[in-house]
């Protein structure tokens, strides 16, 4: 059984600042854009009560918001925003070779590129306190909302190179920070580490967890247990930060683009491009160090303007005509 399916001429793979940003440059070069949001359309940004640092919002703004500003813009020129997940692809190997895409496992799709945005998720400790105050207090970038926790008291979970480093951040801009490590040793290296007991407004409890976030509304303190002895105890903070990893969004693409043992992808120095031809990736999915709205948006940018030389290579320069899928 043969039916025609859609040829896209570049297919986005995710939302969020990167996605979007993308959108707006591929579509202002007539490159007519369709866009599949995730699971969590605007990605992580929506998860953000308000966005402070990025250009262009002297007052600021609510995550939610701004990623509705970015995805009416991608629209005003021409980006088609769809809701859906991309649940299989089976990438072209050779240059101008034809990407074969499935969506919610039934609708089929090709595409003479493919940008991926499907960014990289924070790890949090699952607990349903600190689950329901998301964004209430609790976060999983120091660098994005420590500027809220100005002269407070808050706290950060995790014993990694990043925990230490935020902490050191919050510690900079916050009246006093108290790092929760779960083992009696941090694993961040010794560099980081010194920078961390050098700190006096740094308190350091090793072998402690969380075992709950306190506050109805706000985060207002945290119950704290000793995993060894099985002592709790309880400080008031206004902040919860969880530096505890993140995962790349990657798992459909394994086996196909190359991706580090974290499962980050890997693409060419200076460029978005990835192992294989016309496809991209952009934003958090090939970003561990910076994780910013901007940074994001910054590759999102270079993966349209590297695509759309892509096309130009191949000659692809009009819209494309509907190909023919087997089922």
């Amino acid at each position: 059984m043969s039916e025609q399916i859609e040829r896209i001429k570049c297919l986005i793979i995710g939302s969020g600042p990167a996605g979007y940003t993308a959108a707006i440059y591929a579509a202002r070069a007539d490159m007519k854009p369709v866009m599949y949001t995730g699971m969590e359309p605007g990605g992580q940004l929506t998860t953000t009560t308000e966005v402070d640092n990025f250009p262009g919002y002297p007052k600021g703004i609510d995550g939610p918001a701004m990623m509705k500003d970015l995805q009416e813009q991608a629209e005003r020129f021409g980006t088609e925003v769809r809701l859906g997940m991309v649940t299989e692809v089976q990438f072209a190997k050779e240059k101008g070779g034809i990407h074969k895409v499935v969506v919610d496992g039934k609708t089929h799709l090709e595409a003479n590129t493919v940008i991926i945005s499907t960014g990289a998720s924070a790890k949090y400790l699952n607990i349903p306190s600190e689950q329901r105050l998301r964004g209430g207090g609790v976060s999983a970038c120091a660098v994005c909302d420590g500027f809220f926790y100005r002269n407070q008291e808050v706290a950060i979970v995790g014993a990694g190179d990043t925990a230490a480093e935020e902490a050191s951040y919050l510690a900079n801009i916050c009246k006093k920070v108290t790092m929760l490590v779960r083992k009696d040793y941090m694993r961040a290296s010794k560099a980081m580490q010194h920078r961390v007991n050098n700190l006096d407004n740094i308190e350091v409890l090793y072998n402690s967890e969380v075992d709950e976030v306190l506050g109805d509304q706000v985060v207002e303190g945290l119950r704290i247990v000793n995993n060894k002895t099985g002592e709790k105890h309880e400080i008031e903070i206004t902040g919860l930060f969880i530096a505890i990893g993140h995962k790349p969004n990657t798992d459909i693409f394994k086996g196909q683009l190359d991706m580090g043992s974290d499962g980050y992808l890997i693409t060419t120095p200076d460029t978005t491009k990835t192992n294989i031809p016309g496809v991209f990736a952009s934003g958090d999915v090939q970003d561990k160090v910076y994780r910013q709205a901007i940074t994001a948006a910054g590759t999102g940018c270079m993966a349209a303007l590297d695509a759309e030389r892509y096309l130009a290579d191949i000659g692809v320069v009009e819209e494309v005509k509907a190909g023919d899928y087997s089922i």
